[in-house]
């Protein structure tokens, strides 16, 4: 702020309503299932989410099927060995 002309501190929040919306159609095993299946591919946690969101139409996975994607994978044993952030650290790095 020191440079800027602006005073506010605007940005979005997350709803509060811990419930999926009405207009979501998938059910959780589906949602489970799409997300194992594009970790198969190849896809990270946040790719994931991208996916589910812009192809399926799921806003947040951890409101429809309870669980975060990372849990969902390590469910499953299909968790990336390093966690992604720092999977990407290394990346830039080297």
């Amino acid at each position: 702020r020191m440079y800027g002309k602006g005073k506010g501190i605007a940005r979005s929040a997350l709803p509060y309503k811990r419930t999926p919306p009405t207009w979501v159609k998938m059910k959780s095993e589906d949602v489970c299932d799409h997300i194992c299946k594009l970790a198969k591919k190849g896809l990270t946690p946040s790719q994931i989410g991208v996916t589910l969101r812009d192809s399926f139409g799921v806003p947040l996975v951890n409101s429809v099927t309870g669980a975060k994607i990372l849990r969902i994978l390590k469910g499953n044993g299909l968790a990336p060995s390093l966690p992604e952030d720092l999977y990407f650290l290394i990346k830039k790095a080297v």
